[in-house]
């Protein structure tokens, strides 16, 4: 087992594309599954197309689930906060994509795209696990 911890920058953006980091901590380590996960109780990842408007196309849908207004119990941090913590309820804090000589088996316009509204907090860590069988 292999593991990494990428430290993930968010200041003024919603999606972060991880795909090049993620594909370069797996070059070298064969065949297996890789699992992406983020310890935060306000982020996910997702496998999404991007830089065809499909990450616009997110940020409005979830602007339209999850409002940034003062309906929600869990209160502290900016306006809204409370919807950062329902986030992980649609977008999973984790995935998992196979791997095979060392190269992501993701389809041709799938990306590893962190998702991220918390303007609270915009440090990040996204965690690699790579297991072998």
């Amino acid at each position: 087992m292999e593991s990494t911890d990428l430290s993930i920058d968010t200041s003024g953006r919603q999606l972060t594309d991880l795909t090049s980091q993620v594909a370069e901590f797996c070059r070298s380590l064969g065949d297996g599954l890789l699992s992406v996960f983020v310890p935060h109780a306000t982020a996910g990842v997702a496998l999404m197309e991007t830089g065809s408007g499909s990450e616009a196309d997110l940020e409005e849908l979830l602007g339209r689930l999850l409002p940034r207004d003062d309906r929600y119990r869990h209160r502290h941090g900016a306006k809204g906060h409370g919807a950062d913590h329902v986030l992980p309820v649609l977008i999973s804090p984790s995935l998992v994509v196979p791997v095979q000589g060392g190269h992501l088996q993701l389809g041709t316009w799938q990306s590893v795209v962190l998702v991220d509204f918390n303007v609270d907090n915009p440090r990040r860590t996204v965690r690699l696990t790579f297991l072998t069988g």
